[in-house]
């Protein structure tokens, strides 16, 4: 009997902070954010094919990296338009020297069908986004969120993990339920005003305070709140 009691438990979903802890969570997080969150080019910019760029040489890529890329990027192809008339093998070699060359390659042929079939410019729409080849739930969400100013959630590895931590903080953050879990956590968070700042600030705080391995626990403003706090590595397992 307490074995089935136990595999119903683990069946049961995982619940939504209430409004409350919503409120306090999102006010937290974006005072830290106006005090420490990073200054970024691709900040700056509402530009579609800008932030798709961001997003993309992000991809498996530390931000030191990117910076520079991304800035010359930028300048060498300034719009879809120029991105797509350029030859392929040309894009490939100016990405060098991020790596993972199948990006590049998506970026062109994202770029081509751009201009093909919508005039240069992205669709603001999630479905639409999530047609292009290259363009996931996270990539969809994020054009959406920083470039056209959508209520839209995010998860990369970053938030995953703040959202792991703060909201469940036991269990495998990989496993698939867990995983859908914090798909509906991101979006029952992002605020209706505010929702690029949010979002940023999501990423941030993951990428300089709520790390993967050392996590700097004692000052986290998440910390009062926090399942995970004082964090235990053995609890993610």
């Amino acid at each position: 009997m307490r074995r089935k009691k136990h595999l119903a438990h683990n069946r049961s979903p995982l619940p939504l902070p209430d409004p409350s802890a919503r409120r306090w969570f999102r006010s937290k997080l974006l005072a830290w954010y106006d005090a420490h969150g990073r200054d970024l080019p691709w900040r700056k910019t509402s530009d579609p094919y800008h932030i798709l760029v961001s997003e993309v040489m992000l991809q498996q890529t530390q931000v030191d990296r990117v910076l520079p890329k991304y800035l010359r990027w930028i300048e060498r192809y300034p719009s879809f338009s120029d991105l797509a008339a350029a030859p392929e093998e040309e894009v490939v070699r100016e990405w060098y020297p991020l790596g993972y060359n199948i990006r590049p390659r998506r970026l062109h042929s994202i770029a081509r069908e751009a201009v093909g079939q919508y005039s240069g410019q992205l669709p603001e729409d999630e479905e639409t986004l999530k047609s292009f080849k290259g363009i996931g739930p996270y990539t969809a969400g994020a054009i959406r969120s920083f470039a056209f100013g959508k209520r839209a959630a995010i998860l990369d590895t970053n938030v995953a993990r703040v959202l792991f931590r703060v909201f469940v903080g036991r269990g495998n953050p990989k496993d698939h339920a867990i995983r859908r879990h914090l798909w509906k956590l991101s979006a029952a968070l992002v605020p209706a005003r505010r929702a690029f700042d949010f979002n940023q600030a999501l990423m941030d705080i993951g990428a300089m305070v709520c790390v993967a391995r050392r996590p700097r626990c004692l000052v986290c403003p998440l910390a009062r709140r926090c399942c995970s706090f004082p964090f235990n590595p053995e609890k993610e397992e």
